[in-house]
């Protein structure tokens, strides 16, 4: 011991705080610095890169031409996404039913169209008058009551729409059955203690529930079909690409149209992004004010409480 130097001594029941330093994060700090300078480097590059062919971007960005592409994309989007969730509701129901029969159905139906190429199945909706030249309704080996020719039913936007619904449908069961099962079955127990319906049950308490975690992967759905939907191009169906493609066929501008493509696509998955947070946070409110977080502004009382216990396990420990 130095001389001139008592020890220190803790009084019984003193409480003491001990502070907490933080790790040193020198090097993960500079290579954050060095990726964001090389990303800075990379941007300035493009930018100065006469190849890219700026002005003729900006002369195409707002073309009449790739507008109406937009709009063809967002209908797709809108259409095939709000069919494919109701449809996956029903086969996700389907799948949970206590009755055999609708969940083979089902399971074969998420089956087959996962498994077929999304590719494929547009080809097969666009060229389905090579199977049925006539769609209609009536007795077999009969006239038909109401029939329709299949090439003037089954147009290009038909075509594409099936295609994108029935293949979404599939996912979207998935996604929906996985939030129905991540309910306690004493909240559907206790509904029917009730007196409440099955459909009510599922109605007003499972569902409303479930959103909260059905609605992050459905965000994420939606903007996967928004890209997805540049493959009806292939089908000559005028969306946001393949207007891309009838303009730089046409000047063999082929860079310049295909970032405009890209600048619109990057716009609208922005905008998803942020309507999908703003819904991820409605539904998700109640475990905000669960956790205290409902106020940012207002101290979380269950934090302060947790820290101030910590503090006084370390001065008994001590």
């Amino acid at each position: 011991m130095i001389a001139g130097t008592q020890p220190a001594t803790i009084e019984r029941g003193q409480t003491t705080t001990k502070r907490v330093l933080p790790a040193r994060q020198g090097g993960l700090r500079a290579f954050g610095i060095a990726t964001l300078v090389a990303l800075i480097a990379a941007i300035i590059a493009l930018a100065f890169n006469e190849n890219f062919k700026w002005p003729i971007v900006g002369e195409f960005l707002f073309d009449p031409n790739i507008l109406i592409g937009i709009s063809n994309t967002l209908l797709l989007t809108l259409c095939s996404m709000v069919a494919g969730t109701l449809l996956g509701v029903l086969l996700a129901l389907m799948k949970l039913s206590s009755a055999k029969q609708f969940s083979l159905i089902a399971d074969g139906y998420i089956w087959l169209f996962r498994g077929v190429p999304l590719l494929v199945q547009l080809l097969i909706w666009f060229n389905l008058a090579a199977l049925f030249p006539s769609i209609g309704i009536g007795i077999p080996g009969t006239d038909w009551f109401i029939g329709f020719n299949a090439n003037q039913l089954i147009s290009p936007f038909t075509a594409a729409l099936l295609a994108l619904t029935l293949h979404e449908a599939a996912y979207m069961a998935e996604i929906i059955r996985s939030g129905i099962l991540s309910i306690d079955s004493g909240q559907t127990e206790a509904a029917a203690v009730l007196g409440m319906r099955p459909g009510q049950i599922m109605r007003r308490v499972i569902l409303p529930q479930a959103m909260r975690v059905i609605i992050p992967p459905t965000g994420n759905q939606v903007i996967s079909m928004l890209k997805t939907t540049s493959l009806v191009s292939v089908i000559a169906l005028n969306d946001l690409l393949y207007s891309a493609q009838i303009i730089y066929s046409a000047n063999y501008k082929v860079i310049p149209l295909l970032l405009v493509a890209s600048f619109w696509y990057l716009v609208i998955v922005t905008a998803l992004t942020l309507v999908q947070s703003r819904i991820e946070r409605h539904f998700g409110r109640s475990e905000l004010a669960r956790a205290g977080k409902k106020n940012p502004k207002l101290p979380n009382k269950s934090a302060a409480a947790s820290r101030a216990t910590a503090t006084n396990q370390v001065g008994e420990a001590q």
